[in-house]
C-alpha cells in the first residue's frame, strides 16, 4: 500500500505507537493508560476522537499473526515443518497442524488476548464518546465504526472459541468477573451491533478513508456469518447470508478485479475487489511478512524465513489447465526472487522446492512454496506494502452461490455466479453447466474453487468445518477428534477468570 493522504498517513503512522497498549485478557480491561482517555483531554473536538479511533484499527494487524496463522496451519493449505534446528518452536507449529494443540498453546492464547485488545479500544472509544463534544452526526459515524470493529473482533472470538464473555464496557469489576456467553449469544450480539451500525457507515472509504469500515464491510461480515451460521448456532440462515451478499452486490461499489493479481500487487489498494482491508506500508512493522514466512532465505536480500509451505491436499486443488491461479505453486528449481537468477541452498547445492515434505527433519528445499502476493521490490526488513483484503468480492459471489445451492441446488444463478470468478482466470474460459451437478456435487465444486480462488487468505479452517472436512486426515496429519472445531480457552485466561469454563474434549 502506498500512502494515501494524511489521514491514512496518520492512521499507518499510529499503528506502531499504539502497538503498545496491550492486555492480558477479558478480565483485565481497566489498563490505566486508559484512564488519560477521557473526554475532558482527547474529546475536545473531531480530530481528537479520530486519533483515539485509530488504535482500534491499528489492532487488525495482530490479525496478520495469531488469527491468520492459527486459521491456515490447521487447515490443509499450510504446514511449517521443522527444518534441522529452524521451527521447532517447541512444537507450536506441529500441534497446530496436527491437531494436538492443548491449552496452554501460546498462539491460541495469543488470539484471544489480540480480540480482546480491540475490544477493550473499541469499549473505552465508546463510552468516552458518548460524552465528548463531538459534533452528534460525527459522533454516530465514529460509533458505527467502533461498533463494526467490536463486533469483527468478537467475530474472531466466537469462530475461534464459541462461546465467550461479551464484555461492553470500559471496566469490569475484578471481584466478579464476566463469565461466559453462549455462542449463540455472542453471534446475535454480532448481529445486532453490524446491523445497528450499517445506517451510519459510509457507502465507500476512498481516498484518505481508505481502510476505514463501511457498509459493505458489515455486511461482508454477516455474509461470513450467516454462511457459517449452522455451525455457530446449529440454524442455517442461507437467505439471510443471499441478502447480504446483495446488498454488496447491488450497491455497484465493488467488482472483480480483471486480473486475479490485482488483488495482491505492491499497490493493490487500486482494485475494485477490496471491501474490508488492513492497509501495509514497507515500514518497520508496518508491513505484510507473508513473503518473509514462506521463501528460502536465499531469495531476497533481507533473508526470508523459510518456514510456511503448502502440501499435497492443496496443492490437486489446482486441477483445471489454463488456471492461472496454479501460478501462485512455487515446485521445482527455486529462483531469486527479484533477479530470476538460480539460488542454492546454504551448502551451495541447487534449491528444489519438493512436493514431499516430512514435519520434522525437513531439508531446506522441502515444500511447495506460495507466492500470491506480489514481491516489494522496496520493502523494508520483512516488511512489504501489500494490502490484506480481509473481505473481497470475489468471496462475496463464492458465498451467494453457497447459499442459493444449499436451498434450491445448483440453479443457473448459482452457478453464473461461480463462473464470473472462475472466467477471470481459466484461459480459455471452461464454464460450468448446472445439468452436470446436484446439490451435493455443485457442492464439492464450491469448496474447491473456494481453495483455489481464496487459497492462504484464511477462509479455509472455516470452510473444512462447514463441509465436515476438517478432522479428516491429509499429509502428517490424522484424523483428529470433532471436538477440535472449537479451540480451549487458554488456560491463562481461565487462571486470571475463575468463571470461565473449558470447551469440551480440553
Amino acid at each position: 500500500m502506498k500512502m494515501k493522504g494524511n489521514l491514512t498517513k496518520y492512521f499507518v503512522a499510529s499503528m506502531l505507537a499504539c502497538s503498545v497498549l496491550v492486555y492480558s485478557g477479558c478480565t483485565n480491561l481497566e489498563e490505566e493508560v486508559f484512564s488519560q482517555i477521557v473526554p475532558e483531554k482527547f474529546f475536545q473536538n473531531d480530530a481528537q476522537a479520530l486519533s483515539t479511533l485509530i488504535p482500534i484499527y491499528a489492532q487488525l494487524r495482530s490479525y496478520l499473526w495469531n488469527y491468520y496463522n492459527i486459521s491456515q496451519h490447521t487447515s490443509d493449505e499450510t504446514m511449517v515443518p521443522q527444518r534441522g534446528g529452524d521451527w521447532g518452536d517447541g512444537g507450536r507449529w506441529m500441534q497446530l497442524h496436527t491437531h494436538t494443540w492443548d491449552k496452554t498453546h501460546p498462539d491460541i492464547n495469543g488470539a484471544w488476548v489480540d480480540a480482546y485488545t480491540g475490544i477493550a479500544r473499541a469499549n473505552v472509544f465508546l463510552d468516552n464518546l458518548q460524552r465528548s463534544s463531538v459534533n452528534e452526526n460525527l459522533k454516530r459515524a465514529f460509533a458505527a465504526e467502533a461498533r463494526f470493529l467490536r463486533a469483527y473482533f468478537y467475530y474472531q472470538l466466537m469462530d475461534f472459541f464459541g462461546g465467550v464473555p461479551i464484555v461492553t464496557t470500559p471496566t469490569v469489576d475484578r471481584n466478579n468477573p464476566p463469565a461466559r456467553n453462549t455462542r449463540q449469544e455472542v453471534f446475535n450480539f454480532i448481529e445486532k451491533e453490524l446491523r445497528e451500525s450499517i445506517p451510519d457507515l459510509p457507502l465507500t472509504a476512498t481516498g484518505p478513508n481508505y481502510g476505514r469500515a463501511t457498509k459493505g464491510a458489515a455486511h461482508a461480515l454477516l455474509a461470513r456469518m450467516y454462511l457459517n451460521a449452522v455451525v455457530f448456532t446449529g440454524t442455517p440462515r442461507w437467505q439471510d447470508c443471499i441478502a447480504a451478499c446483495d446488498a454488496i452486490i447491488n450497491s455497484n461499489v465493488y467488482q472483480l478485479a480483471p486480473n486475479y493479481f490485482d488483488n495482491f500487487k505492491v499497490d493493490n489498494h487500486t482494485s475494485p475487489e477490496g471491501i474490508f482491508v488492513i492497509g501495509n506500508v514497507n515500514q518497520s512493522g508496518l508491513g505484510l511478512t507473508f513473503t518473509m514466512r514462506n521463501f528460502h532465505y536465499n531469495q531476497l536480500p533481507q533473508s526470508p524465513w523459510n518456514g510456511f509451505c503448502t502440501i499435497a491436499e492443496y496443492i490437486d486443488q489446482f486441477n483445471e489447465p489454463g488456471d492461472i491461479r496454479r501460478n501462485i505453486l512455487q515446485e521445482g528449481r527455486a529462483t531469486h526472487l527479484l533477479t530470476g537468477q538460480p539460488v542454492f541452498d546454504r551448502s551451495g547445492n541447487p534449491l528444489i522446492f519438493t512436493r514431499e515434505v516430512p514435519l520434522v527433519n525437513a531439508s531446506e528445499g522441502a515444500g511447495v512454496r506460495i507466492l500470491k502476493w506480489q514481491i516489494d521490490p522496496n520493502q523494508n526488513g520483512g516488511d512489504a506494502g501489500n494490502d490484506y483484503f480481509i473481505f473481497r468480492y470475489a468471496d462475496v459471489l463464492l458465498m451467494k452461490a453457497e447459499a442459493i445451492n444449499e436451498l434450491s441446488g445448483p440453479t443457473a444463478e448459482a452457478v453464473n455466479l461461480v463462473n464470473q470468478v472462475r472466467n477471470r482466470s481459466i484461459n480459455p474460459p471452461r464454464p460450468l453447466s448446472p445439468a452436470n451437478f446436484t446439490r451435493d456435487t455443485f457442492r464439492a465444486q464450491i469448496l474447491r474453487e473456494r481453495a483455489v480462488e481464496l487459497g492462504w487468505e484464511a477462509t479455509r479452517r472455516t470452510d473444512l468445518i462447514r463441509h465436515n472436512r476438517f478432522n479428516d486426515p491429509w499429509t502428517n496429519k490424522p484424523a483428529s477428534q470433532p471436538f477440535r472445531r472449537l479451540f480451549p480457552i487458554p488456560q491463562a485466561q481461565i487462571d486470571a477468570n475463575p468463571r470461565l469454563t473449558q470447551n469440551p474434549g480440553y
